[in-house]
């Protein structure tokens, strides 16, 4: 216990300081872009005037409200306050929409979408990869390749080819959008098809790619397991290949577990250009416009989701590895 209370303390601190860098990253890099997205802002609000000295104030304005007139390190002060308090303040691309609205209308479609592209395409992949270890022939030949010609195809690559395939040229599915443009979210049979039919291609882009990777690596790990001396132990002494076979998949699950972690983990922040290519309305694409818009408010606060995100499964995984099996705990208490 006190082993793994040390490696626990341990993980602990290290996810800490980590948790700080990232912080102090998330909020000092999108400052750092050359575009002034105040004056955007003004230039919206002061169409049609003529008044050079009423659009002076109304700068002003929102140069006090962003509070980008202060030194950099009272804005980081200010910003750690209102983050305490839950609040990432304004949107600038979308004003006077605050930025707690902007990513809350587009978290859930993000989660939506690739919570399940990550457990279908990992459940698939690694069925296909524990047959062709098992199963070996013809079906390992035609699975190997294309598993690796799948997870070598980039995130945007995969959204394209099935973009231009089945939107473009047989025109089976929409081009873009999360649910028809003349339609007002509701919960009518209409709205709801037309979100399944838009759904289809960028949550088969991500399906495929996950496939893939996953296929190699389960196919790699039961195949070694499979050569394990255990397994000729127990094939020599009798045992019925079904019960060996649960406990070489069991085994060659484990790194599989991980690599589902982390994919979770990084849900928010992965396969974002599927979200961009097909124009669906996540994370991705709201992270995109606040970028060309010069919003830093809400790329803070969408990076900032994105790595506590990802610190958090990585820490998690750490811990549940620490608990389970140990081996880690012990090489990283001393």
């Amino acid at each position: 216990m006190k082993e793994y209370r040390n490696y626990f303390f341990k993980k602990l601190g290290w996810f800490a300081v980590t948790l700080v860098a990232a912080f102090i990253l998330n909020f000092i890099l999108p400052r750092l872009m050359p575009a002034d997205p105040v004056a955007a802002i003004v230039a919206r609000m002061a169409q049609g005037q003529t008044d050079a000295t009423g659009v002076q104030a109304i700068y002003e304005q929102y140069i006090e409200l962003f509070a980008t007139d202060k030194p950099m390190v009272e804005q980081f002060v200010i910003y750690v306050q209102n983050v305490l308090r839950g609040d990432f303040g304004y949107s600038i691309a979308e004003y006077p929409r605050t930025v707690n609205d902007v990513i809350r209308s587009s978290i859930g479609w993000t989660i939506a979408l690739q919570f399940p592209a990550i457990i279908v395409g990992w459940v698939l992949g690694n069925t296909l990869g524990a047959l062709a270890a098992y199963l070996k022939g013809n079906f390992d030949r035609l699975l190997m390749p294309l598993s690796i010609f799948l997870s070598n195809i980039p995130a945007f690559g995969m959204a394209i080819i099935m973009l231009v395939i089945f939107a473009v040229e047989l025109k089976w599915f929409p081009v873009s959008g999360g649910y028809g443009y003349d339609m007002i979210p509701n919960n009518s049979p209409e709205f709801v098809w037309s979100v399944i039919v838009h759904y289809q291609l960028p949550f088969w882009s991500i399906v495929l790619i996950t496939i893939g990777g996953q296929a190699i690596g389960m196919r790699s790990m039961a195949i070694y397991e499979l050569n394990a001396d255990y397994v000729k132990y127990a094939r020599f002494l009798g045992i019925k290949d079904r019960k060996i076979i649960q406990y070489v998949f069991r085994n060659a699950m484990l790194p599989q577990i991980t690599g589902l972690a982390l994919s979770i983990g990084t849900m928010v922040g992965g396969a974002l250009f599927a979200e961009i290519i097909f124009s669906y309305p996540g994370i991705g694409t709201t992270l995109l416009t606040a970028s060309l818009g010069g919003d830093y408010p809400l790329i803070s606060a969408s990076t900032l989701i994105i790595t506590i995100m990802t610190l958090i499964a990585v820490f998690a995984l750490e811990i549940l590895y620490g608990f389970i099996d140990p081996r880690v705990k012990a090489a990283q208490a001393e």
